[in-house]
C-alpha cells in the first residue's frame, strides 16, 4: 500500500538546511494501523505532509497503491490524493460557513458527483456517526467531538483506502478522544489503512504497529499487542 524509500526532506531557514527526514524507509501494507511518535520536531508531522501528498520529499521516492507518486504532475497528486488518502486534524478544519451536512458533502461536489447521489451517502455517514441530528449546525454549535466527527465523515466519504490522523484526540477531552479513536479503530477494522500521529504514550500503544522517530529518522519500529 505504502512504500517510502530513501527520503529525505530538507528545508533552507535562511543561510542553513534544516533535515527534517532523513532517509527514512517505510512500508506499510493495506489494512496496517500504525502511530508514529516522537518528541516536538521529530518529523513526525513533516512525515504525514509527505504521505498524504501535501508535501514532496527533496529526494527518495514514495509508492501509494503502486503508484511513483514522487514523479507525479501536482494535477495528478490532487487526484491520488483525492481518491486514496483522508485526513483527520487535531484542529478539525472545518469550513465554518457551513453546516455539518456541507462539510462533509464537500468532497462529493469537488468530485463532480451529482446532487441525487451525494445526499443519501452524506446521510448514511452522519447517521453511522451519531450526527444526524445535528447536520444542519454549523462548526461552532457543535462540541468539540462532534466537531471532529464530522471531520472523520468528510475525511472518508469518498472511500480511501487510507486514512492520516494528525493528533485527533489532542484538542478533545478525554471522554470525545476516546470515542474519536474508537471510531477511527472501527474503521481500521473494516480495512481502512490507518497512521495516527501521536504524542500521546497511551494512544500509541493502542496501535499494532508503533514507529519512533528522532531528528527525522525512523529509530523504533515495533509489532506490539495492542493495549
Amino acid at each position: 500500500m505504502i512504500r517510502l524509500t530513501g527520503i529525505n526532506r530538507i528545508f533552507e531557514v535562511g543561510d542553513e538546511k534544516v533535515h527534517a527526514l532523513n532517509d527514512v524507509d517505510l512500508d506499510v501494507g493495506a489494512g496496517e494501523y500504525l502511530s508514529i511518535m516522537g518528541p516536538s520536531g521529530s518529523g513526525k508531522s513533516t512525515l504525514l505532509n509527505l504521505l498524504g501528498l501535501l508535501d514532496r520529499p527533496t529526494s527518495g521516492t514514495y509508492y501509494l497503491d503502486d503508484v511513483d507518486a514522487s514523479s507525479l504532475s501536482e494535477d495528478e497528486r490532487a487526484t491520488l490524493r483525492r481518491d486514496k488518502i483522508g485526513f483527520v486534524f487535531q484542529f478539525f478544519h472545518l469550513i465554518p460557513r457551513l453546516t455539518a451536512f456541507e462539510n462533509v458533502e464537500l468532497p462529493l461536489t469537488l468530485a463532480g458527483v451529482e446532487p441525487a447521489e451525494r445526499r443519501p451517502k452524506v446521510e448514511a455517514a452522519l447517521e453511522s456517526l451519531g450526527l444526524m441530528p445535528r447536520a444542519a449546525h454549523r462548526p461552532e454549535q457543535l462540541s468539540g467531538g462532534q466537531r471532529q466527527r464530522v471531520a472523520i465523515a468528510r475525511a472518508t466519504i469518498m472511500d480511501p483506502p487510507v486514512l492520516l490522523a494528525d493528533e485527533p484526540t489532542g484538542n478533545l477531552d478525554s471522554a470525545s478522544g476516546g470515542e474519536v479513536i474508537d471510531i477511527l479503530e472501527e474503521l481500521n477494522h473494516r480495512g481502512i489503512t490507518l497512521l495516527v500521529v501521536t504524542h500521546d504514550e497511551a494512544l500509541g500503544k493502542r496501535a499494532k504497529r508503533r514507529i519512533h522517530m528522532v531528528d527525522g529518522a525512523i529509530v523504533e519500529d515495533v509489532q506490539q499487542t495492542p493495549s
